[in-house]
């Protein structure tokens, strides 16, 4: 009997059905659904051929969110960690050298006595 240890302990994951995580398999079974249900909802419209192509890309996302990771992170991670950086603390970063920002913050300083 051989037991598997991985290197880095935060590796590990627990496998629930047919070596697969909890996570992976929800998201296998959402993914098979999908396909399952396009397949069947749009064969009589678009043909087979087209249809096929429609069940893969319906399957697709459902198939990155339980398998894909990237830099550690799951794919909500990973969603979460962009609309934070891209949308909520996005800001504007402007170089300026030290000399003009000297002479910008003096006439500030100029302003607020004056004032």
């Amino acid at each position: 009997m051989e037991v598997k240890i991985p290197k880095e302990i935060r590796d590990y994951t627990e496998s629930v059905f047919f070596g697969l995580s909890l996570r992976q398999f929800i998201c296998a079974v959402c993914a098979i659904a999908t396909a399952v249900g396009c397949y069947f909802g749009l064969r009589s419209y678009l043909g087979t051929e087209v249809t096929s192509w429609l069940c893969v890309v319906g399957a697709a996302p459902f198939a990155a969110l339980g398998f894909v990771r990237y830099n550690g992170m799951t794919a909500e991670q990973l969603a979460g960690a962009w609309l934070g950086s891209e949308l909520f603390l996005a800001k504007e970063l402007l170089f300026q050298p030290p000399a003009e920002r000297e002479a910008l913050l003096a006439k500030k300083r100029k302003r607020g006595a004056t004032l």
